[in-house]
């Protein structure tokens, strides 16, 4: 699984409404918005946008988690894989929110990433089988 800007790369012609996303049961603690905009600047590669749609004030900064942790092995619980019409892994796109602590200390979400169909462009945060596996305050390397 690729970068966040996978979606608009692999739709084309690219228009702002390729990096659309429904999440029709939101994020845990924003259920009730359903529509974002993922978007990716080369300049801040590897981390990427998970912006609410209809209010550009109101953003998730994401990173795909294997950037981080190349032997990531998130289990999907199959309820989500059937709710994301998922048919093979290539479908999912997987993005982990990170959480900014402070100067100099950010981490990632491992055990409730964001999967996308990249087809549809539908995604559902989940709880992995294997969450007991991973953190939800993952570290992530900080720059000085």
């Amino acid at each position: 699984m690729n970068s966040a800007d996978t979606i608009e790369k692999e739709t084309a012609p690219a228009t702002a409404s390729n990096n659309l996303v429904c999440l029709p049961l939101g994020l845990l603690g924003f259920e009730q918005i359903k529509n974002y905009a993922l978007l990716a600047d080369p300049a801040e590669k590897p981390f990427a946008w998970l912006r609410v749609a209809d209010d550009k004030s109101l953003a998730f900064v994401v990173i795909d988690p294997f950037v981080v942790l190349p032997d990531y092995k998130p289990e999907i619980p199959q309820s989500d894989v059937e709710f994301l019409g998922i048919k093979e892994a290539g479908d999912a796109l997987l993005l982990g929110i990170v959480t900014i602590h402070g100067h100099m200390r950010a981490t990632m979400n491992l055990k409730g990433p964001v999967v996308i169909n990249r087809h549809t462009h539908t995604g559902k945060q989940v709880i992995i089988t294997n969450a007991v596996d991973y953190s939800v305050h993952h570290p992530l390397p900080v720059a000085a």
